[in-house]
This record gives C-alpha cells, structure tokens and sequence, in this order.
C-alpha cells in the first residue's frame, strides 16, 4: 500500500509570481511550484542545509533534494533559452504560525473579520502593515473586538498569519496581486480599495452595505461595489490541476 502523500509546509507565498527575459518574446512558460520556491527560498535565500530546509517544510531530506533539484533545473531552461518563469500549483499547506499573544476564541457561528490598522483607520498598505483589528460578527453584528500585532511578518506571510487568527474576511487598502493569490489559497474573503474608519467598515461589512474595489492593488484605487457575504472553504493541501 503506497504511503500517504505528505503536503509540503510553506511559510510565505510568493509575492512576485511571474518573470520573463526583456529582450526577448517569451515562446514558452516554465511553471515552478510553489514548494519548489520555498526549496529555493530557504536553501539559496536563507541559506538553510538540507536538514534544515527539510524540517522547517515537514518533509525528509530525500524530497527536499528532489524538490531543489526539480526547481533549479527548471529556472536554468528559463535562464540558457529564454523561457517564462511562472510560480503557481504544487503539494503545499501553510506551516503553523506562532501567534505571540492570546486571540479571542472564535465561536462556531461566528465570521471574523480583519482590517489592516493605524490608529483608528485601514492602513493602505497591506504588505507594511504593523496591526490588524479584529471584529467578530454575529448575525450581522459586532460581537468583540481585538488589535492585535503582526510582528513584523512579511507580506508573503501575511496570508498564513491571517489563516492562523482564523479570520475569513480581510478589509484593506491597497494589495499586490501576489498578495491576492494569497489570501485566494488561504481561503480569505478579500475587501480591498477601502478608506477611512476601519470601525465603520467592519460595521458595514458586518451589514451588507461596505462599498470595496475588486480590482484594487497598491497603486490603483477605483470603482466600489457593494459586497455580498458567503462562506469561504478552508485552507487546504493546494494541489496541480
């Protein structure tokens, strides 16, 4: 009987997930997975042994070599023949989070919502956020509320951070489309484009009425429309198509 497949643990998701050669048209994509990243990631970034890359992702050394091997061979094709890079797919979950204070219990009907914070309103910037305020809402209302700090976790992790406090709704500014993904994979409901009170919107949000932007990212604010609640699945192991 084979043995049960092991999902890879990633610590951030990449923020930027395409890149291709500017002085040449790209005929071809070569897709690398999100876990081969991380390989890359801890074994060239961070500068981790195998043992240890092996251990923070919660596999043996044996696939972490496989996984290395895998990527680099991949990003040399791109680099010699001018191939497209593109980070997407993969066997992966989200490595546990060490929150470093205590989060309100979250009741079985309840929605949490998040909203990037500076002193009373949504911080615009996603990936530079210091705190999130958390709302707990039931039956369309708000029922606790908590600040709490990120601690300096990066945008690439702010997703997972997020997935860890059990929240299902982000309200922010403005967002990278990596950043996006993200929140996409871990199951997080997205408001983004909003400005102002974040007391206001988490109330409006809790009613049906918070006006948001889709479309928002980091440096483009435009057209609102009002959101609709629904469930969002858990975060679960992300497999290729």
């Amino acid at each position: 009987m084979p043995r049960p497949f092991r999902c890879r643990w990633i610590e951030q998701l990449p923020v930027y997930r395409s890149f291709s050669p500017d002085d040449t048209a790209a005929s071809e994509t070569i897709s690398v997975t999100v876990d081969e990243f991380e390989a890359l990631r801890l074994l060239d970034y961070e500068g981790l042994t195998q043992e240890a890359c092996a251990s923070r992702m919660n596999i043996s050394r044996t696939t972490v070599t496989a996984i290395y091997e895998s990527a680099r061979k991949k990003i040399a094709d791109a680099l010699v023949n001018g191939k497209r890079i593109l980070i997407t797919g993969g066997h992966f979950e989200y490595a546990p989070v060490k929150i470093q204070q205590t989060i309100a219990e979250k009741g079985n009907n309840t929605m949490r919502i998040a909203v990037t914070y500076d002193n009373g309103q949504i911080f615009q910037h996603f990936g530079r956020t210091a705190q999130f305020k958390l709302y707990d809402t039931e039956e369309n209302r708000i029922v606790n509320e908590q600040i709490i700090d990120t601690n300096g976790t990066g945008h690439g992790a702010l997703a997972g951070f997020l997935k860890a406090i059990n929240a299902d709704v982000l309200i922010c500014g403005g967002i990278g489309m990596g950043a996006q993904t993200a929140l996409s994979e871990a199951g997080i409901r997205l408001c983004a484009g909003v400005q102002g009170s974040a007391d206001e919107a988490a109330a409006a949000f809790a009613n049906g009425t918070l006006v948001y932007d889709p479309a928002a990212s980091c440096d483009h604010h435009g057209e609102g429309h009002e959101c609709s609640h629904h469930e969002d699945g858990d975060c679960r192991c992300h497999h290729d198509a």
